[in-house]
């Protein structure tokens, strides 16, 4: 049986359409995937992503041990800052990418992808270094990720004791939210809009969802499920694990290399292999924008001049372009924007071109 969030009630009353991902039974839409996608970069949107992990890491050593098992520099996190990393094997491959949360000195809070949690937590304390320790605190939180323009004007009348627009990208400040104490707002997010997430105690999930409800109502919010998170994050090429990212492919031809400190002191799991495969990797993640209508789907083969180069990751229709577009991986040398390729679309060959950067930006 499919794990169930806190708001799994609230989820059915709303009329969300229950699907199983990652062993969570989880709304992929309520209204329909275009709308809530549209509210989402016109208004303001609701998500339930209780169903990510968070692990504490907590000590005199805890900055040590974060520092080796995470790719990015947690020693330029300051308290009430967070980061995104990515977990490496010792093949420079990626075990997940998570975000690092600095709540205090020797207290790190770090977020996992759902699917990933027990074997993120089994490979953390298999390499864990220093005077610290890790616990699995992912049952003891609700998280509700508030997206779009109007996230800030929804969320601050719920907030009095913290002014939302003083957080910068990235920052994070505990206070309570709607009279729920013991919660964290911080300024993060999948979508490519402005935004929060909310981390608040698992018990008072419902009551804080329904409030932010209310709080939206004035902004056109709407409850959105996991088909907008997904078109939304690939419209900005945010990565998703098991697509883009996975055991064998490195953070480096992911696109993610930003967030690789190779030389960062004392290294951390992977490193070695990693500046062995820098520059090295046959294939490469590119952004494809399709000629056609039809839609690439994540495993399609890539052609260039009738040789296939390579495969799709992630694809669909984006409903901010009217058009389809997708992630692949492609042979190194033909990443280059403009270069013309075509998507094996169930038999039918679909064009398709290099584009550089995010498909979306917001404005």
């Amino acid at each position: 049986m499919a794990a169930r969030t806190p708001l799994y009630e609230e989820h059915l009353a709303a009329g969300g359409k229950m699907v199983e991902f990652a062993g969570w039974d989880m709304p992929v839409s309520y209204s329909g995937i275009r709308e809530e996608h549209r509210a989402v970069r016109e208004a303001v949107g609701l998500f339930d992503v209780s169903h990510m992990g968070e692990v504490a890491i907590r000590g005199p050593g805890a900055l040590q041990a974060v520092q080796w098992l995470a790719t990015n520099d947690a020693s330029a996190l300051s308290d009430g800052r967070a980061q995104y990393a990515v977990l490496c094997n010792e093949q420079g491959g990626a075990v997940d990418d998570i975000f690092v949360y600095r709540r205090g000195e020797g207290d790190f809070l770090i977020v996992v992808n759902a699917a990933n949690r027990a074997k993120d937590v089994a490979w953390m304390r298999a390499h864990l270094r220093g005077d610290a320790t890790l616990t699995d605190v992912s049952d003891d939180w609700a998280l509700l990720a508030v997206q779009g323009p109007a996230a800030e004007a929804t969320l601050q009348p719920l907030v009095p004791g913290a002014d939302l627009a003083a957080i910068e990208s990235r920052g994070f400040v505990r206070t309570a939210v709607a009279g729920v104490e013991g919660c964290m707002v911080a300024r993060t997010g999948y979508t490519g809009e402005d935004g929060f997430e909310v981390f608040a105690p698992a018990e008072h999930a419902r009551p804080l969802w329904g409030a932010i409800l209310e709080a939206g109502q004035p902004h056109g919010i709407l409850p959105c499920g996991l088909g907008a998170r997904d078109t939304l994050r690939l419209e900005v090429r945010n990565a998703l694990y098991g697509h883009e990212l996975t055991d064998e492919t490195s953070p480096l031809q992911a696109g993610v290399g930003f967030v690789v400190r190779l030389d960062k002191p004392g290294g951390f799991v992977g490193a070695e292999a990693l500046r062995a495969r820098k520059g090295n990797e046959s294939h490469r993640i590119a952004g494809l924008l399709l000629d056609g209508k039809r839609i690439a789907r994540d495993g399609m083969k890539v052609l260039h001049e009738g040789e296939e180069v390579g495969y799709v990751t992630s694809g669909t229709r984006s409903p901010s372009l009217d058009r389809s577009i997708c992630l692949a991986y492609v042979r190194h040398d033909l990443v280059r924007p403009g270069t013309r390729l075509s998507v094996d679309v169930r038999g039918r060959i679909e064009g398709a071109e290099v584009v550089r950067g995010a498909f979306y930006q917001r404005t």
